[in-house]
């Protein structure tokens, strides 16, 4: 069987895109419609116009495919992709710290899970940290989450 072929078949059926980080396989990295780092991938998941998007990368990154893209279908061809990043702030932990600091402001970076994104105020990137930061009053508590 020609692998190649039937990924590039199906894909045509399904109305489907191929997104992929920097860090896949070239074989993978050779099939997908768009390599890029997650947040490069983020925004081309929120412009495409396939049903499907098939996300090779970790969890966070196609949990946040999904809530860009709402009603389409989005994939993650590992289910065993994580990041130790973002599987190092655990919710139930993050909504006891919230709970226990209720005047403060949340910023998580946008390499979280879909829960952790939930419980926060703000989600900011590497390149806009310091900007939104800046946005908040001197005398608002904030607390900053990886």
């Amino acid at each position: 069987m020609d692998y190649i072929q039937e990924i590039i078949k199906l894909k045509k059926e399904r109305n489907a895109v191929i997104l992929a980080h920097f860090y896949q396989e070239s074989e993978i990295q050779d099939l997908a419609d768009y390599v890029e780092d997650s947040l490069g991938l983020a925004r081309r998941a929120q412009k495409t116009n396939a049903d499907v998007i098939v996300f090779a990368g970790v969890h966070f990154m196609a949990e946040t495919a999904k809530i860009l893209n709402p009603t389409k279908t989005v994939v993650i061809p590992d289910l065993e992709a994580g990041c130790s990043l973002a599987d190092s702030c655990l919710a139930d932990k993050f909504l006891e710290f919230k709970k226990q600091h209720p005047d403060h402001i949340v910023i998580s970076y946008i390499n979280c899970t879909a829960e952790i994104k939930a419980l926060s105020d703000i989600i900011c990137t590497s390149s806009n940290a310091e900007k939104i930061v800046r946005q908040i009053p001197k005398d608002q508590n904030y607390f900053c989450s990886r």
